[in-house]
């Protein structure tokens, strides 16, 4: 026996009767006490999902053997990892900040479960900032010709130093597919969420040309398709006509930060499933 140990163990496969007394079964028999769990059946895809918080006094080794046989019979995908173990993080940005200061300043104050391995960005503006929290800066000239290395690199990166989540912390380039495949379910990016949907430059301009009445923002998984992965978090703000360009700009960066650094915590937290073009989330 050690002293007790807090396991988040997480399972996918397909729905069938008796998961989740075969689950907590296993619990039982490794003489775990469950502090929390969630499960959800997806009618859409066929599969169940289930999230669940152990505290037991054995060796993860032991924990793992009583699982294996019961994850083979259910023909699951599943891991086990220590309650709020912080994910190895790497962060691309270009020149704006909000979203990089936030989620540094989140990760120096304990509020979001991550460890930032580095910041690669495709501008030297934000070098200050990262120099700031200590955080490694590296700066690309990403262009038609240098883009493959650059990314290259990320990947190299990303292998190297066993980083588990990137997030696009508003970075202005679009991710070739081959990285976008490289990096599926552990790439997160955010967007700002208009209706009606504004691209482009000057996309704050536009909604105060047309008079919006709602911003937001969108956290989603990269994939080939820009902007349309699966969404992790939203949110909306009320906005109205007295509001110039630069107050809508600032009222829009609000919503970013916090749905950026809520999609990273809820997938550093291991609350994030993938069903098809859709996620399960246990928030």
């Amino acid at each position: 026996m050690t002293t007790s140990s807090h396991w988040v163990l997480t399972l996918d496969c397909p729905d069938r009767p008796g998961i989740v007394h075969a689950v907590t079964g296993a619990v039982a028999a490794a003489q775990g006490n469950i502090t929390e769990l969630q499960q959800f059946s997806s009618i859409d895809t066929g599969r169940f999902f289930m999230r669940v918080q152990v505290q037991t006094g054995f060796e993860r080794s032991s924990f793992e053997e009583s699982l294996r046989p019961l994850a083979a019979y259910l023909q699951a995908s599943w891991t086990l990892d220590e309650v709020g173990r912080r994910r190895r993080t790497l962060i691309l940005a270009s020149k704006a900040a909000h979203c990089l200061n936030d989620l540094l300043f989140r990760q120096r104050s304990g509020l979001l479960p991550i460890e930032v391995v580095g910041v690669m960005a495709n501008h030297p503006d934000l070098r200050p900032l990262a120099t700031f929290y200590g955080i490694d800066f590296r700066d690309y000239a990403v262009l038609p010709d240098t883009k493959a290395a650059f990314e290259a690199e990320v990947l190299r990166r990303v292998e190297d130093e066993d980083v588990e989540l990137v997030v696009l912390a508003r970075y202005m380039q679009i991710l070739s597919p081959g990285l976008c495949e490289a990096l599926a379910g552990r790439a997160i990016n955010i967007h700002h969420s208009f209706l009606p949907g504004f691209k482009g430059a000057n996309p704050y301009r536009q909604a105060h040309e047309r008079g919006v009445k709602l911003i937001g923002a969108t956290a989603h998984f990269v994939t080939p398709d820009l902007d349309e992965g699966p969404i992790i978090e939203q949110n909306v703000a009320r906005v109205d006509h007295s509001l110039d360009v630069p107050q809508l700009v600032a009222r829009g960066q609000e919503q970013e930060t916090r749905t950026l650094a809520e999609a990273v915590r809820l997938y550093a937290e291991r609350r994030v499933f993938l069903d098809g073009p859709r996620t399960v989330i246990f928030s």
